[in-house]
C-alpha cells in the first residue's frame, strides 16, 4: 500500500538530501519496505542503492545501523543489487565498519558483506 501511494519517491528524496535524522528515518522506512518482494526492485529502480551505500560513511550511527538493515534487505538473493551495491563502492566501507568498535554495526556489516558474496564464486 505504501508504495502504490506514491511513498517511495519522497523517501529516495529525503535519503539524498536530507538531514542526518531525514535521512535515517528514510533508511529504515525503505529497509522495512524492502522485507517484500515487491520493494526490492522498485527501492532500487528509484535510485536509493547509491544514497544508502553513501549514507555508511556519511550518515549518523543511527543512519549507518539503519542503510545496513536496508542494504541487507536490498541484496538477500538479489544479484543485480549485489552487483549496484559493490559498484557503489560498499566493499571498503563495510570492511571499515566491520573493524568497528561497535559489536553491533560490525556484526551488520558483516552480515552485508556476507550477502554480497554469497553466490559469488569469486567470493
Amino acid at each position: 500500500a505504501v508504495l502504490e501511494a506514491g511513498a517511495l519517491d519522497p523517501l529516495v528524496e529525503l535519503l539524498r538530501d536530507g538531514s542526518h535524522e531525514g535521512r535515517a528515518e528514510a533508511a529504515g522506512a525503505l529497509g522495512k519496505l524492502a522485507a517484500g518482494i515487491a520493494g526490492i526492485a522498485a527501492i532500487a529502480e528509484a535510485g536509493a542503492l547509491p544514497p544508502l551505500v553513501k549514507l555508511l560513511c556519511s550518515g549518523s550511527a543511527e543512519g549507518r545501523a539503519k542503510a545496513l538493515k536496508a542494504l541487507t534487505n536490498l541484496t538477500s538473493g538479489n544479484n543485480a543489487n549485489k552487483a549496484a551495491v559493490v559498484w557503489a563502492g560498499a566493499i571498503p566501507l563495510l570492511e571499515r565498519l566491520s573493524r568497528g568498535l561497535n559489536e553491533g554495526m560490525a556484526y551488520a556489516a558483516a552480515a552485508l558483506l556476507r550477502n554480497l558474496a554469497d553466490g559469488n564464486e569469486a567470493a
